[in-house]
């Protein structure tokens, strides 16, 4: 990569590219979202265990499979994004800083990827049944396909970012600013910081969305730990050993 310096308008020149080139790529997943649309919607709503979901607005169900299609877009997309991305920043970053982001961007880009599917396929199902469980014969659940849209993709996207944690503790303990004896010592804390996270992340209020996020946030962090443990830099054959 070159590293020459650039005047100001040669930059935003990149930048203009960069960008045409992400939103080309944006477009073209969305148009490749589209023809999956109608059977992303049977799904979601065979997912939730109605016969079907109603809309309210007139063009409700038109922006409903634009939004639809465009998620699709994004995660189609998402690695010339990222590449275009990285390709405009990279110029200004050192060689290190460079070989760092190559390492850690590839299984950030997969944990993400895994995160938002766990949390459709493995997570959204339970949660959704466990809440429609609490109908009666006359409390009937009557679900307008953009309010549970919404629902659905927040709770994708929440998954998608609380699987980078390990990747984020990975960075930390390679640095040196976090050590297994301490994420281990801050476990009580951890605990607290995750459900209220949990709290935050979840699209809904109810406890069961709560759980269901602070549980596997919880089970990375020990993972985390692991994790620290092997990337951790070892101390020196002459250091006093850290006190536990």
């Amino acid at each position: 990569m070159e590293d020459r310096p650039m005047t100001i308008v040669e930059h935003l020149e990149e930048l203009r590219r960069r960008l045409l080139l992400a939103f080309a790529a944006l477009g073209a997943g969305t148009a490749v979202g589209f023809i999956f649309v109608d059977r992303v919607l049977d799904y979601l709503i065979h997912m939730i265990g109605v016969e079907r979901v109603v809309f309210f607005a007139p063009a409700e169900a038109v922006f409903t499979r634009i939004k639809v299609a465009l998620f699709i877009g994004v995660f189609i997309g998402l690695p010339v994004i990222l590449y275009q991305l990285w390709a405009f920043v990279a110029v200004g970053l050192t060689q290190t800083e460079r070989r760092a982001v190559t390492l850690l961007l590839p299984p950030s880009m997969v944990l993400f990827v895994l995160g938002a599917a766990f949390g459709l396929f493995v997570i959204m199902p339970i949660g959704l049944r466990v809440l429609l469980s609490y109908q009666t014969e006359t409390l009937q659940p009557m679900l307008a396909i953009g309010p549970t849209l919404s629902f659905v993709i927040a709770f994708i996207l929440a998954f998608g970012f609380v699987f980078q944690i390990p990747m984020v503790v990975l960075f930390l303990a390679r640095v040196g600013l976090v050590t297994p004896a301490s994420l281990a010592a801050t476990r009580r804390y951890a605990i607290v910081a995750i459900v209220v996270l949990a709290a935050v992340l979840t699209p809904g209020t109810d406890v069961v969305s709560q759980l269901l996020m602070a549980v596997p946030t919880y089970a990375l962090y020990e993972a985390s730990i692991w994790i620290a443990r092997l990337v951790a830099p070892k101390p020196h054959a002459g250091a006093e050993p850290a006190l536990e």
